[in-house]
């Protein structure tokens, strides 16, 4: 064999054995991204897949313990003592932000949860008719009710504050899918006999609390709430369209059937999983917005079904109702994180709000039954239809009256003086980023992108942030490169007018 063959062979071979370490290297670098994003991801997913599971099992479900003697009914007493502790959240947050900083919250959270627990496994372990006959049973079945709504309470604000320095697809992922994790598992537990429903209600409270705090741990310092942040007004415009969808909710409860509901339910589980989905494969190409105009549509559909009567038209109208319900209350909170990112605001000012509209729904229930013992059942459903009619009309108006969904929805910084200095810069660029995207006709995927570039996140940053391939974020800049007539990175900086020195 010729020198020169020989020599071209084995340049071939080694350029072919370049190719296959690089390869190697590549899929080895993608295995350890793989294997760090599945470890971010898990503490978050248990820690509110647990607590969720804990609420279920315990306030939820059907079967609970009811006594006759109860002055209240249980889930009465759960929701006022979480709608009032959230009311107080919200009034004293500037004290208490950042509510991770604080181990006292920790412990309430976990003893407030603990003490519900064994409040329920007392109960249940006493005859029926003396936990009914005794007064002693009555203050243990308020005492559950109240140190439950509570514990709860402070669990979501923990976990509302863990999630709030995420991007916010990492945030829809992250949340949708600790629901529906929420769902699987208290379908598993409702077969449990009364030892194992007792021991799993112990430790569900304690392995939330701890991933919660796992999860704090590992949050860089610098990402974490920064205080103080400055007075604002509130987005009364999502907690108005909100506060729509609670009372309809709770107008309608009675009928919705049973593998429906608020928590964790089969619905939620539907609505959760084409959250997760949507998130994957299509919002790349439309962003979320489409989704936003989603629950109008279902809660329209739903009503257009009660009157049909019948098995089939009473259930699907109650999957729809119920799905309409925790597709808005995710949405309206995906939107109060933006914000809270946006303005520097302390994510739990909004959730606390948002969490203390469950009221509503109460006052839709009662407000239900007061006109059910009144009037006669045609009266009544054509009141409750003709009062949702308007509820639905009045949050249409209110939904699309926003051109951007990305907007303040009614926020206002009320003193500027105590914002960071890099506050108003950013506010100008990402004026205009907007004006560029509208300009260049940026798809939604393709505006967030460059208002990250304009932040001077590196490219695997960005990928990281929005939970997408580095290759998929290189198609996506290309495109904008495209559409805006330029060739580097450095050009569009120049364009956005931003200094980098």
């Amino acid at each position: 064999m010729p020198k020169d063959d020989n020599i071209k062979r084995g340049g071939q071979s080694s350029r072919r054995g370049g190719r296959s370490s690089s390869n190697k290297a590549g899929y080895a670098n993608a295995y350890r991204e793989l294997i760090g994003s599945v470890a971010a991801l898990v503490p978050f997913l248990v820690a509110l897949g647990c607590a969720r599971t804990w609420m279920t099992l315990m306030f939820s479900s059907p079967g609970q313990l009811q006594l006759a003697a109860a002055p209240l009914d249980i889930h009465m007493v759960f929701d006022y003592a979480f709608s009032l502790i959230m009311i107080a959240i919200a009034v004293g947050v500037r004290r208490i932000v950042p509510i991770l900083d604080r181990i006292w919250a920790k412990v309430v959270s976990l003893l407030g949860m603990l003490i519900a627990t064994g409040c329920a496994i007392v109960l249940t372990t006493l005859p029926l008719e003396a936990v009914a006959a005794s007064s002693a049973g009555g203050v243990l079945y308020v005492v559950q009710g109240i140190s439950g709504g509570i514990g709860y309470g402070v669990f979501l604000m923990l976990w509302a504050e863990a999630l709030g320095y995420l991007s916010i697809p990492r945030i829809v992922v992250y949340d949708s899918g600790a629901r529906l994790l929420a769902v699987v598992i208290a379908f598993f537990c409702e077969g449990f006999d009364a030892l194992r429903l007792s021991i799993m209600l112990a430790v569900l409270p304690c392995v939330a609390v701890a991933c919660i705090q796992y999860v704090y741990q590992k949050t860089p310092e610098s990402e974490r709430q920064k205080t103080p942040y400055p007075k604002h007004s509130y987005p009364w415009k999502l907690f108005a369209l909100l506060a729509c969808y609670c009372f309809a909710y709770g107008l309608n409860a009675e009928n919705i059937a049973y593998g429906a509901g608020m928590h964790s339910s089969w619905s939620t589980a539907l609505v959760m999983i084409a959250l997760l989905a949507y998130t994957f494969f299509f919002s790349r190409r439309w962003g979320l917005r489409v989704l936003y105009r989603s629950p109008v549509l279902l809660i329209v559909c739903g009503f257009l079904l009660i009157p049909l009567g019948g098995v089939m038209g009473n259930l699907f109208a109650g999957y729809l109702i119920a799905m309409s319900y925790t597709l808005m209350s995710s949405l309206v909170a995906f939107l109060l994180y933006d914000i809270s990112k946006h303005f520097g605001i302390a994510v739990i000012a909004f959730m606390a709000i948002r969490h203390a509209e469950q009221l509503l729904v109460i006052w839709g229930q009662n407000a239900a039954s007061l006109l059910k013992a009144g009037v006669d059942p045609a009266t009544y459903s054509i009141a409750i239809t003709a009062t949702v009619v308007v509820l639905v009309l009045v949050a249409t108006v209110i939904l699309f009256s926003e051109r951007e969904l990305a907007s303040k929805w009614g926020v206002t910084v009320l003193d500027a003086e105590t914002m960071s200095q890099s506050a108003p810069e950013e506010e100008l660029t990402k004026m205009r980023c907007d004006e560029l995207a509208a300009q260049y006709h940026l798809s939604p995927r393709e505006k967030e992108i460059l208002e990250l570039i304009a932040q001077g996140d590196s490219p695997k940053e960005i990928a990281k942030k929005l939970f997408i391939a580095e290759g998929t974020l290189k198609a996506h800049t290309r495109h904008i490169y495209e559409k805006m007539g330029i060739n580097r990175r450095k050009q569009l900086i120049t364009l956005l007018g931003i200094d980098r020195a």
